[in-house]
């Protein structure tokens, strides 16, 4: 009998965590030898995250292994405590925009038709469960950031429209894109971590470099050399090939009849709403000015309109604007080269000026609220402005300097076709 005593006592001592604090596996192994450690903490030991005494064999420090604030705690990652209080994670800016536009009518809409895609823990980036933790990828970054704001653009992919007729080409979670061409950096491996690092994401920046980090520009490129340019414009201005643009996003409330809902054929969300996108265009983006009033690219985010239909719904109301905003962004679409000089100085329609029958649908005429989507009446840059008239008229302006930049440039384009025909 004092035989076996001894031999359970010997048994709990190799099983307790207490004595299974040394090592990377140590111990623990004995009972736990089905966990295997990968990615970035698998050189880790069981203590490190368990604490000495194993925390009741399943927690970690402050709440939990999955907690936020197990990860920052300790001092192990204490420098991206900060991520979660930023905007990926409170999304303060497009909650505002919703309490101000559809919520004025539906305080639940945020939630129902905008919540989906918001931090709110380590694990929603940091994939692989808590003994295969790996650092985010591109893919992690795009299963939020995939719509035509910014994300699926890095790899060359547009989105297509809602409607179920247009659900051909690529296929991403039920959305459909088209191929477009990927930016250069993606072509060249690199992952969103590289410009985008979790330092400064957790310090409330956007961005951790800047063009000019990595490229000096060559004062023997002609747009180069041209000293308004470097002054008053973004790298991005010149060097977006392209940039998703939706016209007209539609929110509608039918009742949620499936004879509604197939009458529709449009992509169905929570809260009984229906989205669809009036028209979307993927070619060189409009130019306007951003917050330091560069010349950049804009896009239209949102021109956001909304119907309730409802049956027995007092006060229905069809094609409500409720936003009309611009917002300048950087477009992740760069590529080598730029447009040619009348890509911009001879274009009104990239600074929103066409004349009016070449303007993107005339809105009125359907009984809608703004003259056009292309007209800058009722609308707004929500982050910058549109240039004004007189700056547009200038761009026109064919002066000495204007001619001399033409024929250089013109020039360089012809010699580099020359030298490709000879080889």
């Amino acid at each position: 009998m004092r035989l076996a005593t001894r031999f359970i006592v010997l048994c709990w001592l190799i099983a307790s965590p207490a004595v299974a604090a040394t090592g990377s596996a140590g111990p623990c192994g004995a009972c736990h030898a089905s966990v295997r450690r990968t990615g970035a903490h698998a050189a880790l030991s069981c203590p490190a995250c368990h604490g000495p005494d194993g925390g009741g064999g399943r927690r970690a420090v402050a709440g939990g292994i999955d907690a936020p604030a197990s990860c920052a705690s300790a001092g192990c990652h204490a420098d991206y405590a900060g991520v979660l209080s930023q905007s990926m994670a409170t999304r303060a800016s497009e909650k505002a925009f919703a309490a101000r536009t559809a919520g004025v009518g539906d305080p639940a809409f945020f939630g129902n038709a905008c919540g989906g895609c918001h931090v709110a823990s380590c694990r929603d980036c940091h994939v692989g469960g808590a003994h295969a933790t790996s650092k985010p990828g591109t893919a992690e970054c795009l299963r939020c950031h995939s719509d035509e704001f910014t994300g699926a653009e890095y790899l060359g992919l547009a989105p297509r429209e809602e409607n179920a007729r247009y659900g051909r080409g690529i296929a991403k979670r039920d959305d459909h894109y088209l191929k477009m061409l990927p930016d250069v950096h993606a072509e060249a491996g690199m992952p969103c971590g590289a410009c985008h690092a979790m330092k400064s994401l957790a310090a409330g920046r956007k961005s951790s470099k800047a063009c000019t980090d990595c490229h000096a520009p060559s004062p023997g490129v002609v747009e180069h050399a041209i000293a308004p340019h470097m002054a008053g414009m973004t790298c991005a201005a010149c060097h977006s090939a392209w940039v998703a643009q939706a016209y007209g996003t539609f929110f509608l409330r039918t009742g949620g009849s499936d004879a509604a809902i197939s009458a529709f054929d449009l992509r169905h969300i929570k809260g009984g709403y229906l989205k669809s996108v009036y028209l979307r265009r993927q070619d060189a983006p409009p130019l306007g000015l951003n917050a330091q009033g560069k010349v950049s690219p804009i896009v239209p985010r949102f021109i956001l309109y909304t119907s309730d239909i409802r049956p027995g719904v007092s006060g229905r109301v069809e094609n409500r604007l409720l936003a009309a905003e611009w917002k300048a962004i950087f477009p992740h679409t760069v590529r080598r080269g730029s447009v040619t000089c009348e890509g911009c100085h001879d274009a009104p329609a990239r600074w929103m000026r066409e004349p009016v029958r070449d303007r993107i649908r005339r809105l009125r005429d359907d009984g809608m609220t703004l003259a056009s989507f292309r007209d800058r009446e009722g609308q707004r840059v929500a982050n910058g402005a549109f240039l004004d008239d007189a700056r547009v008229a200038s761009l026109a302006a064919r002066g000495k300097g204007y001619k001399v930049a033409l024929v250089k440039k013109w020039k360089r384009l012809i010699d580099r076709v020359d030298g490709s025909l000879r080889r």
